[in-house]
């Protein structure tokens, strides 16, 4: 029997400060700071479409992980949280390569902007690529999502906030507070994804110097034994995303 399958619209695009996948945070809420908006696309750009969205704080957000999708699947997938060098079934992870390349995230929802033809909801919280399809919107309910007795498998509690803690050169501290006049809460944006510690598990040698991109900067940061620190901060582009690899 043939499998089904199912086309969706694409109801939106979530633009985000994170420009390339290196520093996202790997789950939602992590970094209050990584602010982001969707912008609802035609036809669905109608302010009916929204009406009484606003006494809702949080939202469910379902998008595409555009630059995770793959001709093929595995069963197996490495979570960080586990080091990377554990095995988990796909279906036992939140990983972005899966038989259907289906993300789900719960954001603040800050405000509701309708005008000049457009309808963008600002957001925060965000563990998502800017430029992401979207396609579902849907209130948090906290009566019916939040369920105390839940467990978590093998991430049962938050990563520590400071699993690297950050510290910033003279330099860069002058150059986020430049940064800041258009971007305010940029500095803690970046000392919060650093000290997340994006490194891949097989990645942990001092010494390393890495680069993420929020907004329309790279962050230049140097990983220590147990720490970081942020050298530099420049306007640049994010490299293009790499092709995905054979199947």
């Amino acid at each position: 029997m043939p499998e089904p399958t199912f086309t969706f619209p694409v109801i939106g695009v979530l633009h985000s400060c994170f420009r390339a996948k290196f520093g996202i945070p790997r789950q939602p809420g992590l970094i209050p700071e990584a602010t982001g908006a969707i912008e609802l696309l035609p036809p669905y750009d109608q302010p009916n479409a929204v009406r009484g969205l606003k006494d809702f704080s949080h939202l469910w957000v379902l998008f595409v992980f555009h630059e995770a999708i793959r001709e093929s699947w595995k069963a197996t997938v490495r979570p960080p949280r586990l080091g990377g060098d554990q095995r988990v079934g796909v279906f036992a992870s939140r990983s972005p390569f899966r038989p259907s390349s289906i993300g789900i995230s719960v954001v603040r929802l800050r405000n509701i902007r309708c005008g000049r033809g457009k309808v963008v909801l600002d957001i925060d919280g965000v563990d998502i690529l800017d430029n992401t399809p979207v396609l579902d919107l849907k209130p948090y309910l906290p009566y019916a999502d939040i369920v105390p007795a839940a467990t978590g498998g093998f991430a049962p509690a938050a990563p520590g906030a400071e699993a690297l803690p950050t510290s910033f050169t003279p330099t860069a501290e002058a150059q986020a507070k430049t940064v800041e006049k258009r971007f305010p809460g940029f500095r803690e944006l970046a000392r919060k994804v650093v000290s997340a510690d994006p490194r891949p598990a097989y990645q942990r040698e001092p010494g390393r110097v890495y680069g993420v991109f929020l907004h329309d900067y790279e962050v230049i940061w140097e990983a220590g034994e147990d720490s970081a620190v942020i050298v530099a901060i420049s306007r640049a582009s994010p490299p293009p995303s790499p092709p995905p690899p054979a199947s």
